[in-house]
């Protein structure tokens, strides 16, 4: 099994071309039914050994240790690749992984910030200190662009394009797409990059990181995040909010005013329109909340005397 798994891994480094990120999950998966079975009988069992019934008793485990339904169904979706594999190289005769169907996961709305929120963090990193320069063209650029922080953090010189306004980014599946980066994220950046060379030594170009550390290191998504954290608790902001927070603002403030959900799409680097189409119930949402607040007829106990239809007894009611 432990062989198959490391072939399985090269085969998605070198034939599908994988992220370090990818590989990292499958690896993980793979080693967490190895260790299952491990600890159920202490066998270690062969990639033809294992049957439905096999993978329908670990998924019953996985739910059992209290495990999100989102997180099953990724460990399944690896488990049908890895099968799917071994079949291909004769190390099985069936895909076991097959049958069994994902749990149905309820769609969670994604924690947002609203515009004046997102105003006050943005304007928190102090201007007088190169890390506060750096950390303010972070999150306008996170914000801007719509970025995950993984795509803000792999973010080099040669990718930004400050006189046109848009950055290269390389995001799931080592997909390309062009982002647009607002003025405030175009002066921000700017800034910061002057900045850097001062404290750095690191002149704009080629594959230099666009964002460093203080020894001159690229920053890493635990950094972005502790960082954000700082910001949030001198903004006086909730602290449930993350790097993809800013992600989810971005999405639902373009569809707040006025944007159409595929160009969201397009500018999230979403594959399928499905997964943007959480962000309409976040919209529905708000203009459900400004409707009741301004029709008459909509909020509960509204105080418009004139507006409620007439009393009737029950006996008019009759007829």
């Amino acid at each position: 099994m432990e062989r198959t798994v490391d072939r399985f891994l090269r085969y998605l480094l070198v034939e599908r071309n994988a992220s370090a990120l990818t590989i990292k999950s499958y690896r993980e998966d793979l080693a967490a039914l190895l260790d299952y079975f491990q600890a159920e009988d202490g066998s270690h069992p062969t990639p033809r050994e294992l049957n439905a019934q096999d993978l329908r008793q670990y998924v019953a485990a996985l739910h059992e240790a209290g495990y999100a339904k989102a997180s099953i169904a990724r460990r399944l979706a690896s488990l049908r690749s890895f099968f799917k594999f071994a079949q291909r190289e004769g190390q099985a005769d069936q895909n076991p992984a097959k049958p069994l169907r994902n749990p149905r996961a309820g769609r969670h709305l994604p924690h947002f910030l609203s515009t004046d929120e997102i105003a006050k963090l943005l304007v928190t990193p102090p201007d007088g200190h190169y890390l506060g320069l750096r950390d303010r063209a972070i999150l306008e650029t996170m914000y801007s662009a719509g970025l995950r922080v993984s795509e803000t953090v792999g973010l080099n010189d040669e990718d930004l394009d400050l006189s046109e306004g848009v950055a290269r980014v390389r995001g799931k599946g080592r997909r390309e797409r062009l982002a647009p980066l607002g003025s405030y994220a175009q002066r921000a950046l700017a800034t910061w990059l002057s900045a850097r060379v001062l404290a750095n030594g690191l002149r704009p170009g080629g594959t230099a990181p666009v964002f460093v550390n203080k020894f001159g290191r690229r920053l890493t998504t635990r950094s972005v995040a502790r960082m954000l954290e700082k910001h949030l608790k001198v903004a006086g902001l909730d602290l449930r909010t993350s790097p993809h927070s800013l992600r989810h603002s971005f999405a639902t403030h373009l569809l707040n005013h006025g944007a159409d959900i595929r160009s969201v799409q397009e500018l999230l680097g979403h594959k399928s329109l499905s997964t943007t189409q959480i962000y309409t119930h976040v919209s529905t949402a708000g203009l459900k909340a400004i409707y009741e607040q301004a029709h008459p007829r909509a909020a509960k106990n509204s105080g418009h005397e004139s507006t409620r239809p007439p009393k009737t007894s029950p006996k008019q009611r009759l007829h």
